[in-house]
C-alpha cells in the first residue's frame, strides 16, 4: 500500500470513530480523533488504562496549539525550536477536546509532530489525534512495530502500513510544563 492510500484509509477509520496504530515522531502510537469521546474511551479500554491518566495529543502546527488551548505564552515556541528531541507540553487549558481526554484540572498534553506520515494524517483529518504508546498500560513502550503485542495490533481498527519495517529503536518524547516563561521538566 502506498503512502497516500495508507493516509486515506487511516483518515476514514478516524472519522468513523475508530482507532489506529500508527508511527509518530517517537514510538508507535495508538490513535483516535481527539475530539471524539467514544473513540478516546476505546483507547483507554484497549490500553487497560485508568482514564484519570491523561493521554498525549498530536497536532501539526503552532497554529493548532493556539486553536486548542487558551492563553499560550508565545515564548514557549522559541523554547521548542531549540529542543533536541520531540517535546510534549502540558497546557493548562485544553479547548475543543473530548472531555475524557482532559486531565481533572482541564490541562492537556500536546506535541507538535514533525514526522511526515503523522503530520499529513493530522492535516488531512483536520483535527488533533490522540497518541499514546502502543502497549498495555504499565508495560514498556515498544521500540518498533515488530515489538508491539498482538493484543494491541488486533485491538485497533486499522494498522498503518507505513514504516512497519523500520527497526530503528524509538524513544518516548520529553514532557514539560511551561509556567511563567520557565520550563518544568516532567520527563526528560
Amino acid at each position: 500500500m502506498d503512502f497516500e492510500e495508507d493516509i486515506k484509509k487511516a483518515v476514514e477509520v478516524l472519522k468513523s470513530g475508530g482507532t489506529i496504530l500508527y508511527p509518530t515522531d517517537t514510538v508507535w502510537g495508538i490513535g483516535c480523533d481527539a475530539t471524539n469521546e467514544a473513540a478516546v474511551k476505546k483507547v483507554y479500554e484497549l490500553k487497560k488504562r485508568d482514564d484519570s491518566k491523561a493521554l498525549i495529543v498530536l497536532v501539526a502546527t503552532e497554529r493548532d496549539i493556539m486553536q486548542y488551548t487558551a492563553a499560550v505564552d508565545l515564548s514557549l515556541f522559541d523554547y521548542l525550536d531549540t529542543a533536541t528531541k520531540p517535546t510534549t507540553v502540558i497546557y493548562e487549558n485544553g479547548l475543543g477536546f473530548a472531555e475524557n481526554l482532559l486531565a481533572v484540572d482541564g490541562s492537556i498534553a500536546i506535541r507538535i509532530c514533525n514526522e511526515d506520515f503523522c503530520k499529513a494524517l493530522i492535516k488531512r483529518l483536520g483535527k488533533p489525534i490522540v497518541s499514546t504508546s502502543a502497549n498495555i498500560s504499565g508495560e514498556p513502550a515498544a521500540p518498533d512495530f515488530s515489538s508491539i503485542s498482538e493484543a494491541i495490533k488486533s485491538g485497533v481498527d486499522y494498522c498503518v502500513q507505513y514504516r512497519q519495517d523500520d527497526h530503528q529503536p524509538a524513544q518516548p518524547s520529553a514532557i514539560i510544563r511551561w509556567k511563567n516563561g520557565a520550563v518544568e521538566v516532567i520527563r526528560s
